[in-house]
């Protein structure tokens, strides 16, 4: 086993693609993707590694593959700051309001700065105006039985009338 300072050393990663992700080309972001890969093999315990996949994957457009990277990093370290904040708000994008505002109050409780709390917060606000603006998705607790009813008998009496002539 080495020493700190080599396991800090053996987990540098190249520069982050996503300081600017309109700038990143999709061949770059498939590199660091496979070298993000290659780390989380060699480091399956890592927490940070699976944050920055899953954020590499959601810039991919790899939604399923971002969450399960998301989880995964949130499951190996709970107190670990960006990866519970990057799960909320990956959950945020996907508009599933309630979990990311559950999760991102998670992750407002693991703040160990005003930098992050302003962070958490900042998520926070956004997700509740979403909330209140109504981007909810619809309950859908009434029956479709009596419209779908009247459609059917609607139809038939078209028929009837189509035929009668």
């Amino acid at each position: 086993m080495g020493t700190a300072l080599e396991t800090r050393h053996e987990l540098r990663l190249p520069p982050v693609p996503w300081r600017d992700p309109h700038t990143v080309s999709p061949d770059s972001l498939a590199r660091y993707i496979a070298q993000l890969e290659e780390k989380c093999a060699e480091y399956p315990d890592s927490a940070g590694l699976r944050t920055c996949l899953g954020v590499a994957y959601a810039m991919n457009h790899a939604v399923y593959k971002s969450l399960d990277a998301l989880e995964e990093a949130v499951r190996l370290e709970p107190d670990h700051f960006f990866a519970q904040l990057k799960y909320a708000e990956l959950l945020y994008r996907l508009r599933a309001l309630p979990r990311a505002e559950e999760e991102t109050l998670k992750a407002a409780g693991l703040a160990a700065n005003a930098w992050e709390l302003s962070l958490a917060r900042k998520q926070l606000l956004e997700i509740r105006r979403l909330m209140r603006e109504g981007t909810r998705r619809p309950a859908w607790t009434k029956s479709l039985l009596p419209p779908a009813a009247g459609l059917v008998l609607m139809a038939a009496l078209f028929s009837m009338a189509a035929l009668w002539r």
